[in-house]
Formats: C-alpha cells, sequence, structure tokens
C-alpha cells in the first residue's frame, strides 16, 4: 500500500498549524556567539546526576499523625510510627522511573527518622520495632537492591533546639550548641548509611558543613548554601523556565539563594536546577484531607515536559501515611505516570548523534511525527544558544519549531506532520554543538497544552517585570550601598535580549557615565553607585521575549 503524500500547499498548513513557519527555500545563516573565555563545565559528579533525570522525594514523620505540614510536637513519639515499609517506597520509585531517592532525615521540627546519639526526639523513641528501628538503615538497603540512588534532607532549621530559619540561633552559645549537635547528626548520615549521593540544606545553612561533605561525600550534590553544588528552580509548581541554563554567575552562586532565574550561559559556575513538587501540591506529608489534591497524570506529564524536558531534574515527592506505605491511590498514580513517559520516549523513529551544526535524520519514505528530543554533550559546556528545526517531504523544507538553549534534554513537540526528512539546525553556539542525541518521535498524543508557557520563579534580588519597549525603573529602594550594581534582564525566550538607549536619572538629574552595557553582553547593565539617600531611576529601551530585572551589588 502507498503511503499518502500530502500536496505542498497541504504540508504547508500542516507547518504553520504545528507552529512553525513554512520558511521554504531560505538561506540557513549560522551566528557564532562572542565568548571571551572558556565556557563553565561540570564536575563529573554533576554530570552523573544529570544524568539521572528523575527522583522522589520522601516526607513522613511526626506530621503525618497531626494533620499538618509542620511538627507541633503534639503528639508523643510512642504514639506514631508503629509500622515501615522502605521496600514498597522504593518500589514505587522504579515504577515511575526514578533512579534516586531523598529522604527528608529531619524535618524543622527536629524529629529524625535514624537513632541519632543527638536527641531522644527520634525513631529510636516510636513502637517501630520495640524501639531499635532506623528507617534509613532499612531504607539504604532497599534503594541498595534496587539500584536506587540515596539522598538526604537535613533540615537546619530545628524548633527543638531553637534553631531558627538556616540554623540560625538567638545567642553565640545557643549557636555553638547547635553547630555541634548538627554537625554530629550529619556525620552519622554521611556514615553509617552507605554512599550519599545528595544533600538538601533547605533554606541554605549557617553551620559550618563543607568540611564534612568533603571528607565523607564530597560526589554529593549540595542543595542550597554557599558550597551548592546544585540550585533550586524558584517554585514548588513542578515547572522550570525555558531556557533553563546550567551555569550562573559566582556572585550569585555565593548567595545560597540562587533559583533558575539567575542561570545565565555566560556564567562562572556550573549549578544545575532540581525542581521539587509534590504529588499532593501543594502538601508536602500527608494528611486525611489532602488526597482530593492528588495531581491526574495530565497534570504530571505536563510537569515532565516543563522540568526535565526543559533540562531540569524532576525530584516528585510523595507521602507515606499512617501505615509506613505510600498511599495506593498514589503508588497507582506514579506507576501510570512512568508507563505513560516511557510509551511516549522510549522507540524513537529515527535519531542520529553528532559534533556539527546541522543534523538530518531520513526516514526512508514519509513518516508521520510529532515530538523531537534534542540532548547536548554538558561535559564541553552549554555551547547552544540557539536552533532551528525544519521538516522536509520530497525536497521541500519548513520550519516547525525554533529554541535557545538544548542543555541535558530539551523535549520539543511540533505538531503532527508527515515528512522524509527532519533536519536540526544549530542556529547560534560557542564552538561546536556536541549533540549525542537528535531523535523524531511518533508519540501519537498531543503534547500538554501549555508545554511552552512561561513560568513565574522566584528569587530575591527581582526589581521589576519588563516587556520589549521602553521602560523606567525604581531603583532606590533596591540599592543599600556605595558600589556598582550588575544589572540583567531575564527572558524565558528564544529571542535574544538587546537594550538599547539607557540613561540613569540621580534625583532626576541624568548621569551618562554611571551606567553602560556590560563587555560583550547585550542583555547587562554596569551601574556605579557614589552617593546613597538620593532617588535613582534607570530608563532604558529593551528588545526581546520579555520577563523579568535582576539586581546584586558587584
Amino acid at each position: 500500500m502507498s503511503a499518502y503524500k500530502p500536496t505542498r500547499r497541504e504540508f504547508v498548513s500542516g507547518v504553520i498549524a504545528a507552529g512553525g513557519s513554512a520558511g521554504f527555500g531560505r538561506t540557513i545563516g549560522l551566528k557564532h556567539h562572542a565568548q571571551t573565555r572558556s565556557l563553565e563545565r561540570p564536575t563529573p559528579a554533576q554530570l552523573a546526576w544529570q544524568d539521572l533525570e528523575l527522583g522522589m522525594f520522601v516526607h513522613f514523620g511526626p506530621n503525618t499523625w497531626q494533620d499538618r505540614e509542620y511538627d507541633d510536637r503534639s503528639i508523643p513519639p510512642s504514639e506514631i510510627i508503629p509500622t515501615v515499609d522502605t521496600d514498597q517506597w522504593v518500589d514505587a520509585a522504579v515504577a515511575m522511573g526514578a533512579r534516586y531517592l531523598v529522604m527528608v532525615a529531619k524535618h524543622v521540627g527536629g524529629f529524625c527518622m535514624w537513632p541519632t546519639e543527638t536527641t531522644d526526639y527520634s525513631i529510636r523513641s516510636t513502637p517501630w520495632k520495640d524501639g531499635s528501628g532506623d528507617v534509613m538503615a532499612d531504607l539504604a538497603r532497599s534503594c541498595a537492591a534496587r539500584d536506587i540512588g540515596l539522598g538526604v534532607y537535613l533540615s537546619p532549621r530545628d524548633d527543638s533546639f531553637a534553631a531558627g530559619q538556616s540554623g540560625r540561633c538567638g545567642t553565640p552559645e545557643e549557636q555553638a550548641r547547635y553547630d555541634a549537635v548538627y554537625r554530629q547528626q550529619l556525620t552519622e548520615l554521611l556514615t553509617l548509611y552507605g554512599p550519599i549521593m545528595e544533600l538538601w540544606l533547605d533554606g541554605s545553612s549557617v553551620v559550618p558543613t563543607a568540611d564534612l561533605v568533603g571528607r565523607y561525600a564530597p560526589d554529593a550534590m549540595v542543595f542550597q548554601g554557599p558550597n551548592a553544588t546544585i540550585r533550586w528552580v524558584g517554585n514548588e509548581d513542578g515547572f522550570a523556565p525555558y531556557p533553563c541554563w546550567n551555569s550562573l554567575a559566582a556572585g550569585d552562586a555565593a548567595t545560597g539563594h540562587a533559583t533558575a532565574l539567575h542561570g545565565d550561559p555566560d556564567g562562572d559556575r556550573w549549578l544545575p536546577v532540581e525542581v521539587d513538587v509534590s504529588l499532593r501540591r501543594p502538601n508536602w506529608f500527608w494528611s486525611t484531607t489532602n488526597q482530593e489534591n492528588l495531581l491526574s497524570l495530565d497534570e504530571l506529564i505536563e510537569i515532565y515536559y516543563r522540568s526535565v524536558g526543559r533540562g531540569a531534574q524532576l525530584l516528585l515527592n510523595v507521602t507515606p501515611d499512617r501505615s509506613g506505605r505510600i498511599p495506593e491511590w498514589d503508588a497507582r498514580r506514579l506507576r501510570e505516570f512512568g508507563n505513560a513517559i516511557r510509551l511516549r520516549f522510549e522507540q524513537p523513529t529515527a535519531e542520529t548523534a553528532g559534533t556539527r551544526r546541522v543534523f538530518t535524520l531520513d526516514f526512508g519514505g514519509p513518516r508521520r511525527i510529532d515530538h523531537v528530543m534534542i540532548q547536548e554533550d554538558l561535559a564541553t559546556g552549554e555551547r547552544v544558544r540557539g536552533y532551528r528545526i525544519e521538516a522536509g517531504l520530497h525536497g521541500l523544507w519548513g520550519s516547525v519549531g525554533e529554541g535557545s538553549g538544548i542543555g541535558h534534554k530539551r523535549i520539543h513537540p511540533i505538531g503532527s506532520i508527515t515528512a522524509t526528512e527532519l533536519r536540526l539546525t544549530v542556529t547560534q553556539a560557542v564552538g561546536t554543538p556536541e549533540i549525542p542525541r537528535f531523535a523524531a518521535f511518533d508519540i501519537g498524543a498531543p503534547p500538554p497544552p501549555r508545554w511552552n508557557a512561561p513560568v513565574r520563579l522566584w528569587a530575591d534580588n527581582v526589581v521589576a517585570d519588563w516587556s520589549p519597549g521602553e521602560l523606567e525603573i525604581d531603583l532606590t529602594e533596591h540599592v543599600d550601598a556605595v558600589g556598582q550594581y550588575r544589572l540583567r534582564f531575564v527572558t524565558q525566550s528564544a529571542q535574544q535580549t538587546r537594550t538599547g538607549e539607557i540613561e540613569l536619572l540621580v534625583d532626576d538629574i541624568p548621569q551618562p557615565g554611571l551606567v553602560r552595557a556590560a563587555n560583550g553582553r547585550d542583555d547587562v547593565l554596569l551601574m556605579t553607585v557614589r552617593d546613597l539617600g538620593q532617588s535613582i531611576v534607570l530608563r532604558a529601551t529593551v528588545e526581546g521575549g520579555g520577563g523579568q530585572v535582576l539586581v546584586r551589588r558587584g
């Protein structure tokens, strides 16, 4: 039976309907991105971690019996945790496709899920195994049996020791006492339970820990803090921005609170992004009232497209109930999610790889395709800054999609089209792109409607939103010291951001010598502040897709 062969008009219409433009006969132009130094690159440990792609978070503790998100110590340990089934947790992780698991070993209330020597407020005071149980030990064995990496969340905040956000205490004496407690807890976790591949210091930490991590878990990924090797996305919705750059400025990384909004392809620190979201969003712990919050399969697929499909890591939280098991409704949803992703992306129609700027897939005849997956070899740095996808049918070519970054993985739906060939052209790059995978898929199902939608992210140095055109930003309240400031126009668009006319007004008087564009950057301004107590207003003309403005000193 001969394959259906659409006319040129039908093919052009299909390309346009898929969101592309019918660029037939267009000359391909390649842009070499200006670069004055070598690209930042991941460590081998960071690279291996990014290859894991999907992990499971586990929140379980006194809160589960209190129907609360934060432990108020209202129920004694003797009345909680009669049983725990870590094998079932790991089975659920494998079913959803997770390759690592991060256990909340201690949340902000201070209850420890292992028999620590630092406090009686721990698993040893519960009925489980007559007080001889150890959740971390059981979980380590369960993970090892299924080849699942093990990570731990050790909250710096601890209400049992009056340690506030980041582990900060009220007096030097209290701080010294808590520093010793926290360091012992961390030492126990890093030395008693086999290799720890990820450590969560949620909210950063004022307790010195770098020496312990360096000694006992040098390859562990550290979430937040001044010695972080990975960073938070900036929301708890499950969505990363696009593009989601892996590197950022060292000054932003040093804060310990950098998010995906700080991503900068020309940055000098490699700090990949982890996206965390709960299966019972927004609740992190099980309760008798939050089953109705269980994410649907469609919602989970959208999260996957907007996290892993944008080059980020996805850490999906599950909430064991009072039986010590993940509820069957939740476990079933995890299996459905894992099966759906495998069904979509396990079998490509065709794929190729190489070190060049143009890649072509020849299907050997008309084939229906609807998705493209692109991956970049990050070991050589994040080189790609722009790409275009074109479909060909018997020598006629049309654009079906374009983007900016690729990163670890880019899932790019292109609409349902029939083509004989598919071409990827890297239009902007630093050096020669390393592409280990360019693959086409016939999934036979549409992508999530908002697969390409922008997201709102948190960052402590956002000063304004911006749209293309003329804008005016009052920076007065954001300037607290004399010195140089860096303003960056961040976008979630494939369009390049450019600043045009720039004017700085100090007490309404123009100061042309105090602001300029950064060398080699179209999206960064450098501003000098000589005195405080004056109004500071920036006026600028900006081209691009719109986004947010970040400011930081230095």
